[in-house]
């Protein structure tokens, strides 16, 4: 067998908004098939803020090996090519194990960028820029530099929000060093094709508010779980979160420990960020039209869920 038809090791993904049921469907998948969790959540790579960052427990993992959660301290900034660089190390060392990797997220940007195979353009940071651009963010606001970049590379704006500054600041920074933008980078960058055969499973709510009924109960659950507690103990000890501090959960109690606000209000703008943020997610999701979709409007249970996923494993050949 040569090389050009040589079949490619595979890789699972399950992608989806948060609540959605990612975690319990990575882990069943990963116990039917032998397989390890590749975490894809910007946040989750971060040590502490455990609840806040709806990390999955030792017990939800149920002795699945899982890669990406908690390696990193809470101040160091990690881009998205950073974050590709280290999936692809885990994904490689899992294969060489004869284990299969299963990528489990709701941050559509790394999942695209690692499963497309973008190739990042070796394009040196510049400080002065990052500095000029940080600074205007905070006398013009960062709608202003967003506006900025719909201008000079309107499809990478139309993928980030205005308050995602670090990623806003990137791609100014590269059209700025390279007259090129980042979008257009992105495209040349997948010539280069996939070194895996990868089988997509979302799962969506063609009945939003059903979602954001999840997403409330969530949080009520985190909050008994000791979210209030658990973000108290992070803001007294001092330490400097300037990324993991963009956790939903995090900044929105800072209010109430700072007696700005009641609890009460605190937790539904906890509730309220998370449900824009869901929405977010599934608009992006949506546009991948290689995603086998499951809704849970149809399949609400977890069991059925994955049985649907067992079938379309066996027909597709994947595996």
């Amino acid at each position: 067998m040569n090389e050009s038809t040589k079949k490619k090791p595979p890789v699972l993904a399950v992608v989806g908004a948060t609540a959605s049921g990612k975690t319990a469907l990575g882990i069943a998948l990963a116990q039917a098939y032998d397989g390890e969790v590749v975490s894809a959540d910007s946040m989750q790579l971060y040590e502490g803020l455990d609840i806040a960052t709806a990390k999955p427990t030792a017990e939800e993992m149920q002795g699945i090996p899982h890669h990406l959660i908690s390696v990193l301290p809470p101040d160091m900034p990690c881009s998205v090519a950073d974050y590709v660089s280290r999936a692809e190390a885990v994904i490689a060392d899992i294969h060489s194990r004869g284990k299969l990797p299963i990528v489990v997220g709701g941050t559509g940007l790394y999942i695209d960028s690692l499963l497309d195979h973008i190739v990042f353009p070796d394009i040196t940071a510049s400080p002065e820029i990052r500095a000029r651009l940080e600074a205007e963010a905070e006398t013009l606001g960062r709608t202003a530099l967003l506006e900025r970049l719909r201008e000079c590379d309107a499809e990478t704006a139309a993928k980030l929000h205005e308050n995602n500054l670090r990623r806003i600041i990137r791609a100014l920074e590269v059209y700025e060093q390279t007259g090129i933008p980042l979008s257009e980078h992105a495209r040349r960058s997948r010539a280069v094709p996939p070194p895996w055969e990868v089988m997509r499973f979302g799962i969506g709510f063609q009945d939003r508010e059903l979602l954001y009924e999840r997403i409330r109960l969530r949080v009520d659950k985190m909050l008994a779980d000791g979210l209030e507690a658990e973000v108290r103990a992070e803001y007294e000890s001092g330490r400097r979160r300037e990324t993991a501090a963009a956790a939903i959960g995090y900044k929105e109690l800072l209010p109430y420990l700072r007696g700005e606000a009641a609890l009460s209000d605190c937790i539904a703008a906890v509730k309220q960020e998370t449900c824009r943020y869901a929405k977010r997610q599934g608009t992006w999701f949506r546009r991948n039209s290689q995603t086998n979709w499951l809704y849970r409007d149809e399949v609400r249970d977890n069991a059925e869920i994955f049985t649907k996923c067992q079938k379309m494993i066996e027909t597709s050949g994947v595996l």
